[in-house]
């Protein structure tokens, strides 16, 4: 599917046109929307103590706060990445980000639980154009390799930033301002990065492609997402096997057949199912889903460790996460100098390696574990997700035709969005499963020799503890293991070299 050499033909030159300096700015521009974006889906959980309390709903109710955002964002992302291919990167992406400032500005001046909602997805519709336009663009305005991959590991390494700074902003921000701040703190900024998408990102598309919009395709691929993310996110509290969770796999199952005979027969596919014939192309993604399935279903536990068993408040347990930020950001540029000196596959490989030996140390925390016992794991685990990180977007931009770039990017972010929601499902489960399974083997092997009321008491309530917190070890071990299944995939990685040649793109 992907040929050795490949040129990007365009309606615009990148921002080499107008001067070759300014093409970091345009890193810099996606680098706010992407932050933003990314931001508000961790920074929103914080504030949901607060909106409960303002509008007297429960827990549940709070929590189709985030799941209206998750499906939203999930089902629209493959949508905008064929619309940036076809009418314009730059439009879809400035559309994109004054949306999800629009929604954002909405989202601060809720009423009720039902307005909060309907703004929560007219941000997630919008800031879901932001990656696969993002990438695009930077793949289009840095067309050598070497500077293409240190820009998309640059960028990359955000994802990880920006969940981990979302605690650290939004605790200072909801104690001092409220709730609704955490939503208006996007305007300033967004303002700002509107202003550089407009003065600094140049225009990409390829009009000759279009034959046709595929409605039905993006229809029914939607259609699929909601209902498997929505039994992602719900079916713990639901039951797996649940009515409500059959029918959501019924729905998958059927909208995902419907989806694929479309795309068999669209001349302008949402989705080239193609993608899927390429070796490249199907071990990155498969790399991508085990790896982000095992440390998002693992990390979102960390939290809860050090607030449950170390006795750290939410503010303590963010500071636990500055040095991982660091660590990512620090590891990112690293891997991605290695382009063209290593085989990609190997340094996915190592990389993925490394992370499931930061995960593998989780596996000895207990109570008496310190700061210092939590955060070398995670600087572990984010040094060696971030050597990667570059390798991996750039393995994605490699393998795909030229005009097809935003397509598989948004492809991409699907994947890892899929797969984070299904690790969070997972472990959640297996911990549950984890627990009771401990307190049976503990208790047999436990005896209590004085049978007092007090005692009783605390026997049981250390058998508890025990089973709790060796649950989380054997948790992490399984995190660990499916990143080294993921790490196999990686080794088959053989990423094809491909020149974009700005020479041939013709500016408007």
């Amino acid at each position: 599917m992907a040929t050795s050499t490949a040129t990007i033909p365009t309606t615009q030159a990148p921002a080499k046109a107008k001067g070759d300096s300014l093409k970091w700015w345009v890193l810099v521009t996606v680098i706010i929307g992407t932050f933003l974006g990314r931001l508000d889906q961790t920074i929103v959980n914080l504030a949901l103590p607060n909106i409960i309390t303002d509008f007297h709903i429960t827990v549940s109710q709070a929590g189709w706060i985030g799941t209206a955002y998750i499906l939203a964002n999930a089902v629209f992302v493959p949508i905008w990445g064929k619309l940036g291919d076809t009418i314009g990167r730059k439009k879809v992406y400035i559309i994109g980000f004054i949306g999800f400032l629009i929604g954002s500005v909405l989202a601060g001046l809720a009423w009720n639980l039902p307005s909060l909602i309907v703004f929560r997805i007219i941000q997630a519709i919008s800031g879901s154009a932001d990656y696969p336009t993002a990438m695009a663009i930077l793949t289009v305005t840095f067309p050598k390799q070497q500077d293409r991959s240190q820009a998309l590991g640059i960028w990359s390494s955000v994802f990880g930033a920006a969940s981990v700074f979302g605690p650290l902003i939004g605790g200072p921000l909801i104690d001092t301002f409220g709730w609704r701040s955490v939503f208006l703190v996007n305007l300033p900024v967004g303002i700002i990065g509107t202003f550089m998408a407009l003065t600094f990102v140049t225009e990409s598309k390829l009009p000759e492609r279009v034959v046709k919009f595929d409605w039905f395709g993006a229809i029914s691929l939607g259609a699929a997402l909601a209902t498997l993310v929505l039994v992602l996110d719900q079916g713990t509290s639901w039951g797996w096997l649940s009515t409500s969770s059959m029918l959501c796999y019924l729905g998958t199952l059927v909208f995902g057949f419907i989806f694929i005979l479309i795309e068999q027969r669209h001349p302008e596919p949402i989705v080239d199912l193609k993608f899927f014939q390429n070796p490249v192309f199907v071990n990155t993604l498969t790399n991508n889903f085990i790896v982000f399935m095992g440390l998002m279903g693992s990390i979102f536990l960390v939290p809860i460790f050090a607030q449950t068993f170390l006795g750290y408040s939410a503010t303590q347990t963010g500071y636990l996460f500055i040095p991982m930020a660091f660590g990512l950001m620090a590891a990112a540029p690293f891997g991605a100098s290695l382009v063209g000196k290593v085989k990609p596959g190997i340094v996915i490989g190592f990389s993925t390696l490394v992370a499931a030996f930061g995960l593998y140390l989780f596996s000895f925390l207990d109570v008496r574990s310190t700061a210092i016992d939590v955060m070398i794991p995670l600087v572990i685990m984010a040094g060696g997700l971030g050597f990667g990180m570059a390798q991996r977007t750039n393995a994605v931009a490699q393998a795909v035709p030229p005009h097809e770039i935003g397509v598989a990017s948004s492809v991409l972010a699907l994947v890892r969005n899929i797969s984070g929601a299904f690790g969070i499902a997972l472990f959640g489960s297996l911990l549950d499963w984890a627990e009771k399974r401990n307190v049976l083997n503990i208790s047999s092997l436990s005896h209590l020799y004085v049978h007092t009321a007090a005692n009783m008491q605390t026997y049981t309530t250390l058998i508890i503890l025990k089973a709790q917190v060796d649950a989380y070890g054997l948790i992490y071990e399984i995190a660990a293991g499916i990143l080294v299944i993921g790490a196999l995939f990686a080794f088959f990685i053989k990423v094809p070299e491909r020149k974009i040649d700005p020479e041939l793109m013709m500016a408007e």
